[in-house]
């Protein structure tokens, strides 16, 4: 069936996923408790969102997985990555933005995956001072932080790949990596052949954060695409409350003029914040810079839309409903070791259902009992709903 989401350009869905199974050490677990305390929902409504705290997912914490050193905690990963995928989709159906504070970079697969029930084309731009292009077969540590968008793309370990029923999650024409200044040797050698849209570091900084990142939105949207936006801290120059910082990336001003370019989209779905490490922050100075940035960013969001939504609610009036996705049967994708390397296309894939499942109670309102509360953009899509990774 058809289901309108009605954005709420004001509203905020605050979710944590407070997770480092996927990272090399505990620590960034902590990352959105440490937000929360530095004040930034205080700070959110201050400049005029209405932001409802979801709260947080179970905690999961790294582990060195000695019996899977080629993929290491892959089952801690899915655990975050099933808790976060249904919260993601109510927070979408509601209409607010949903705002996802996490450790590792693993939970991407979850945001996409939420969006996806939702919005049936999807690109994503990943914000990272690392490419994160590794598999098990080429990681040199069998860190799945350092696979995420191999994942995302189909590639990887088997038990991630299959997360969404129908890999690839995300076309590799529809990802762009901005500010990449870290490469493995493999991963440029997936750079050489790989469709993937790519903006590394000095090629940012040469022709600007903003042209470079109006330059991915409009290659990455050009098929229409709702944009998931990545942002991994590391890619701040010299941010040291981080997993692996590092120099020669984006100055935090670069970063700052990148994402407001990203965020004042009306078609950016959903951010997610990752990579900030407590631990490393005794002073909390660098829980403030990354509350000073979002603010200003999100601040310029909120202009930017409450300016056209009157238009583009009266071209959404005109629009014709969307017509439903037709059900067809689901196919069963064989179980595979845990940490095994497999390609997309050693995988089955799955036929899309149409029937939604039983949803819990919501802390939200959804968008149907919303359409009054202040300024909105209405968006008809189809439904799609997947029992399987429901």
């Amino acid at each position: 069936m058809a289901v309108k989401i009605v954005r709420q350009p004001n509203k905020i869905a605050l979710l944590g996923a407070p997770t480092s199974a996927a990272g090399m050490a505990a620590g960034t677990e902590k990352a959105p408790g440490a937000l929360r305390s530095a004040g930034l929902i205080d700070r959110l409504r201050a400049i005029g969102y209405e932001v409802a705290d979801l709260g947080d997912d179970p905690v999961q914490v790294f582990q060195q997985d000695e019996e899977s050193p080629r993929a290491r905690n892959v089952r801690g990963v899915l655990k975050s990555l099933e808790a976060l995928k249904p919260r993601v989709e109510q927070a979408v159906k509601s209409g607010a933005l949903p705002l996802i504070l996490s450790g590792d970079c693993s939970i991407a697969l979850a945001t996409i995956a939420g969006a996806r029930r939702y919005f049936r084309h999807v690109g994503v731009i990943y914000m990272d001072r690392d490419a994160d292009l590794n598999i098990p077969a080429t990681s040199p540590s069998g860190i799945v932080d350092g696979m995420v968008v191999s994942h995302i793309v189909g590639r990887g370990a088997a038990e991630l790949v299959r997360f969404w029923g129908e890999p690839p999650l995300v076309r590799e024409p529809d990802v762009a990596l901005f500010g990449v200044a870290r490469l493995d040797p493999a991963e440029e050698k997936v750079l050489e052949t790989t469709p993937l849209r790519r903006y590394l570091a000095p090629e940012v900084r040469r022709v600007g954060p903003t042209k470079a990142a109006e330059t991915a939105i409009e290659r990455t949207r050009g098929a229409g695409n709702e944009i998931i936006l990545h942002l991994d801290v590391d890619v701040i120059d010299g941010f040291t409350a981080t997993k692996v910082p590092g120099e020669g990336g984006l100055s935090l001003e670069q970063v700052w003029e990148a994402l407001r370019v990203f965020a004042t989209q009306r078609h950016t779905a959903a951010i997610e914040v990752c990579g900030y490490n407590p631990e490393k922050d005794p002073d909390g100075s660098g829980a403030k810079t990354l509350i000073d940035l979002l603010a200003e960013v999100l601040e310029a969001r909120l202009d930017a839309l409450k300016s056209s939504a009157p238009a583009e609610a009266a071209a959404a009036a005109k629009a014709p409903e969307a017509a439903a996705t037709p059900a067809e049967p689901e196919r069963v994708v064989p179980a595979a070791a845990g940490g095994e390397a497999w390609s997309s296309d050693m995988l089955e894939t799955e036929s899309e259902s149409a029937a939604e499942s039983t949803e819990g109670e919501n802390p939200l309102r959804t968008s149907e009992e919303t359409e009054d509360a202040g300024p909105s953009t209405s968006v008809e899509t189809s439904e799609e709903a997947d029992d399987t990774n429901s």
